[in-house]
């Protein structure tokens, strides 16, 4: 007996969400659940998030190595000109940002700047012009996520500088006011910190459309389908709002009690990998400490005391803060509105899509798993039918 062409005894039984199972070879990085680490290429995550730019490390992610300062250069010459939005895009933001929220509305405008800039699939196209269509889905994406956001509030969009970062630009076209160094650095931080991680949903979506030879566009679209799930990237708002519902030290123990007996998830505690403290959450807490004030402080005993109770309720489990936990703090610290925190992932996550996209279109094969036919015997009569008329 056949399912799909394959015979049943070729089928291979996997974990129920692919868990722990290698479903490509990959040059970018790594995440090593067990020792608390991730990489990529070659470096820490966490020390490049320490000591390096964030176009430094998109550079990284993209060509294999770190820039010179002539490379460097040249790249942020052409990521600034490939900011700006195509005039053709513009007179549809609006309405794009009055029915839709900004998540949504990048699908939309990322679909429509596809035909606009008429992107070929990338099995047509030559690794340089992969490289340039990624490169634009990449630099557009803060642009047209802050324009969607002013939009919404009846502002008008900001126009992004030449002359500023992608973290500075990022607070600038959200707020139209010139951004403070010390909030640029510390989302800077958190930009690079969360570029790639592994084959989470939304990596791996985008590189099983990349694998179909589709354009870029389609892949990063699929991506941000994925990304936008609260299982996902869309949590670091939730876990902000636990710590709003909290509301005072002495709430910590019913409110974590309220929520297991409720059989509810505590958002922004535990991760599918990591069996010990998440490094991203580790260095977003000592941003946030840098940063100061009573959030930071609230935060940080909440998160012992909640990571104490969770060890009684549920042993075993390992579950500590995790990337969501702190990065709603660091955001909110540094003037970022709770309904642009997963646009905020998503500005740097899309470039670590991007690079998964053109490493994956570097292959010939589509990946295409099987199913395992559960429903009903077949084949069975199809039962008589009343004739037509």
């Amino acid at each position: 007996m056949t399912i799909n062409g394959v015979e049943l005894d070729e089928l291979i039984d996997v974990p129920a969400g692919l868990r722990n199972v290698v479903a490509a070879d990959t040059q970018l990085g790594d995440v090593r659940g067990q020792e608390g680490f991730y990489h990529y290429r070659q470096y820490s995550a966490i020390e490049l998030a320490s000591v390096c730019t964030f176009e430094e490390a998109w550079f990284l992610l993209v060509e294999g190595h770190l820039p010179d300062p002539a490379e460097l250069s040249e790249f942020t010459d052409t990521v600034a000109r490939s900011r700006l939005l195509p005039t053709e895009l513009l007179p549809v933001l609006p309405a794009i940002a009055a029915s839709a929220n900004p998540m949504v509305g990048l699908r939309t405008a990322l679909s429509m700047l596809a035909g606009i800039r008429d992107l070929r699939p990338m099995w047509d196209c030559d690794p340089a012009s992969r490289k340039a269509d990624a490169l634009l889905i990449c630099a557009v994406t803060p642009t047209i996520l802050a324009a969607l956001h002013r939009l919404n509030h009846g502002l008008p969009p900001v126009v992004p500088r030449a002359d500023l970062s992608t973290a500075a630009n990022w607070l600038y076209m959200l707020t139209g006011e010139p951004p403070r160094p010390r909030a640029t650095r510390a989302i800077e931080q958190y930009l690079i910190a969360t570029i790639d991680h592994g084959f989470n949903a939304s990596t791996f979506t985008a590189r099983v459309v990349a694998s179909t030879g589709a354009d870029v566009a389609s892949a990063i679209v699929a991506a941000i389908g994925a990304f936008s799930g609260p299982l996902h990237g869309g949590a670091p708002d939730r876990a902000l709002d636990g710590l709003d519902e909290i509301g005072s030290t002495d709430h910590i123990d019913d409110w974590v009690s309220d929520k297991i007996a409720k059989g509810d998830r505590v958002m922004g505690f535990g991760h599918a990998v990591y069996r010990t403290a998440d490094p991203r959450s580790i260095l977003l807490r000592a941003i946030g400490i840098e940063l100061g004030g009573d959030l930071v402080e609230f935060a940080t005993t909440v998160e012992r005391r909640v990571t104490e109770l969770l060890a009684e309720l549920k042993p075993g489990r390992n579950l500590y803060a995790n990337v969501e936990f702190y990065a709603g703090v660091v955001m909110e610290l540094c003037g970022i509105p709770r309904s642009m925190f997963t646009p905020t992932f998503a500005t740097s996550r899309v470039v670590g899509w991007s690079a998964n996209i053109l490493e994956q279109a570097d292959s010939a094969k589509v990946i295409r798993p099987s199913a395992r036919y559960v429903g009903p015997r077949a084949p069975q009569p199809v039962p008589a039918r009343r004739s037509p008329g």
